[in-house]
């Protein structure tokens, strides 16, 4: 189909900042902007309602029942357009008769348009089954986990979910949900819902169902679900751990501060509105850092680190549970509205529970991450509001994470971090289960904190930062004193002493600081040295194990490649696995024989997310 560029969606939301209410629920039929990664068309008729009744087969990688939706719909509304990619639609219903449909051609991004006839009909239910290659879905074999046992979980975030449900795929349309699913009778079922049946009810022979229910409305691309041999650890009252018995010791200590988390931003931005906050540690496949699905994050087992030092990932994805999740950006255009926030929150989070120089340390980190991308995203994509033809699934970058964060930190250093906090607090209060676009955003700050004040609005620059490339000039570069001790160990070194000794004493930003800012051109000697001091082949914090790689493969250092390949096959992160492919793909005949090598023996083990991205890589 002919996709529009995403400059349509700019001219839709004033609808939106017209239609959301504060203080109470939206107009289930109020007007959003147009989505161009969705096929739904919201002003005719919208999912309010997902209920799932599926089967896990794992010997033929498929789900297969029926999801039953209620929906809204205005008067004349004789249709109803849902997203689907790769299903096969068995039999449809609306008001419990046939109904007619048709599914669309594939469209290579957005799958299949499914319209289906209403007749008046305000419940609609589908018979179908999930294909075995879904992209939201990774069904893994006993080899593959901790446990050996078969394992499944779902990465729907941005488009993926529609692969295994036929819904209006689309983050501006919140739905609530409900779900039984049955699963073989020695593994557990957890989804991103509260868990109805905590040990399952029978379900045939061999078989056990699990019941879950989620009230609040949320974007359909929050609905996930995990299946594996898992347990449960407390670690607080309201939080908790889920993994494979093996993992589940290690996932608790490191998660120890969870609850601690909670009461700091409940502190700052109102009280948690999901019930409990658990933590599912994935098998080493999970494609992502972690994945902030309500009531049940999914978590990457990288960042078990035994030190709790990557901690900031759980901080980031608990974070979620206010920007993103309870307030959340109504096109991927204005994703700078779920992870910008979502980083800036991070950061506060990082400062109350480990101290003003962690933060900026991490500020430090994030400013350079920011540069890096300024040279090479172009510069539609360096704007917080995206414009152009941008692709759901690829607009995740510093720009969306960092900029978005470092704008609120310019914002709180123009108005005060006290009136920013009180602005934050009212803001996800009054929009709470609610969308929202950056054009809504602002419209709202202004009227609760510009308040038609000239000269603040011309020092925030709001308009800059959100549709204008780069960075504004009332942006301040952080510092971090941390780091000039780093500074100075990178100096010495560069002046052709050994490697300092300080690395024993750093944590892992000041490591990751020393190896990100030596020269990108070292001779195999220095290389060799750097390793030989520091272990760095097989260093368990897997951040500071890729910023040694991202360093030695540009150089061709040979030594590495084991260790490199290692890396490759032992976990699956698309943070760390893309960039490597794609330095080792720079690299010339060595660095190409030992990607495609290693992509051949571990491209099955990679979810089908990485899989996509590195077959692109390796045969591009």
């Amino acid at each position: 189909m002919l996709r529009r560029t995403l400059l349509a969606s700019a001219l839709a939301i004033p609808a939106l900042s017209a239609c959301v209410s504060a203080g109470g629920a939206a107009d289930p039929m109020a007007p959003l902007p147009l989505d161009t990664s969705s096929h739904a068309r919201p002003d005719e008729a919208r999912v309010r309602h997902v209920s799932l009744d599926l089967t896990a087969d794992f010997d033929r990688k498929v789900f297969h029942g029926k999801a039953t939706l209620d929906i809204s719909a205005r008067p004349d509304a004789r249709e109803i357009v849902l997203d689907s990619d790769g299903l096969v639609i068995r039999a449809v219903r609306a008001g419990g008769r046939e109904a007619q449909y048709e599914l669309g051609s594939r469209d290579e991004k957005l799958g299949s348009a499914l319209v289906i006839q209403l007749n008046g009909a305000r419940q609609i239910e589908i018979e179908y089954e999930s294909a075995p290659n879904a992209s939201a879905l990774q069904w893994l074999e006993p080899a593959q986990t901790a446990s050996n046992k078969r394992f499944l979980f779902s990465q729907g975030q941005a488009i993926h979910n529609r692969t295994w449900i036929p819904t209006q795929d689309s983050p501006g349309i919140r739905q609530t949900y409900d779900a039984r699913i049955v699963v073989p009778a020695d593994l557990k079922a957890v989804m991103s819902a509260e868990m109805l049946t905590r040990d399952g009810e029978p379900a045939g022979e061999g078989q056990r169902a699990f019941r879950f229910r989620m009230p609040q409305p949320i974007p359909p691309y929050l609905i996930a679900i995990g299946i594996g041999d898992l347990v449960h650890r407390d670690v607080g009252p309201r939080t908790g751990v889920y993994a494979e018995p093996s993992v589940v010791e290690r996932g608790a200590y490191e998660c120890a501060d969870m609850e601690r988390m909670m009461d700091v931003a409940e502190a700052l931005y109102g009280p948690y509105r999901w019930g409990r906050y658990d933590v599912l540690i994935l098998p080493p496949s999970f494609p992502y850092g972690g994945m902030e699905n309500p009531r049940l994050t999914f978590l990457t087992p990288t960042f078990l680190a035994g030190d709790r030092s990557l901690v900031s990932l759980v901080a980031h994805e608990l974070a979620h549970s206010w920007s993103g999740n309870l307030v959340t950006n109504a096109v991927w255009a204005d994703g700078w509205l779920n992870e910008g926030f979502t980083s800036y929150i991070e950061g506060r989070i990082g400062e109350a529970l480990f101290g003003a120089e962690h933060a900026r340390m991490a500020e430090a980190l994030s400013w350079s991450d920011i540069q890096t991308a300024l040279g090479s995203v172009p510069a539609d994509g360096q704007r917080l509001h995206w414009v152009g033809e941008v692709d759901a699934n690829e607009n995740s970058s510093a720009i969306t994470y960092d900029k978005g964060a470092l704008f609120l930190r310019t914002v709180e250093g123009i108005v005060s971090r006290q009136r920013l906090d009180t602005y934050l607090r009212s803001y996800f209060d009054r929009y709470a289960f609610q969308p929202m676009t950056t054009q809504g955003f602002l419209v709202d700050f202004r009227a609760h904190v510009v308040l038609g004040d000239a000269a603040l609005e011309a020092r925030l620059m709001l308009d800059q930062w959100a549709y204008e490339p780069g960075i504004p000039s009332n942006a301040v570069q952080p510092q971090a004193s941390g780091f000039v001790a780093v500074e100075q160990a990178v100096a010495a070194f560069n002046a052709g002493g050994a490697p300092t000794e300080a690395w024993a004493n750093w944590n892992t930003m000041q490591r990751q600081r020393f190896l990100q800012t030596l020269p990108r051109q070292l001779p195999a000697a220095r290389l060799e040295a750097l390793e030989r001091a520091y272990g760095l082949n097989a260093i368990g914090n897997m951040e500071v194990r890729f910023d040694w790689f991202a360093l030695a493969i540009p150089n061709g250092y040979e030594p590495a490649g084991s260790a490199v390949q290692r890396f490759l096959s032992e976990q699956g992160r698309g943070k760390f696995v893309r960039p490597i492919y794609r330095a080792l793909m720079d690299q010339g005949a060595w660095g190409q024989a030992l990607a495609r090598r290693t992509h051949e023996a571990t491209r099955g083990a990679y979810h089908p997310i990485v899989q996509t991205a590195v077959d692109r890589i390796v045969t591009g």
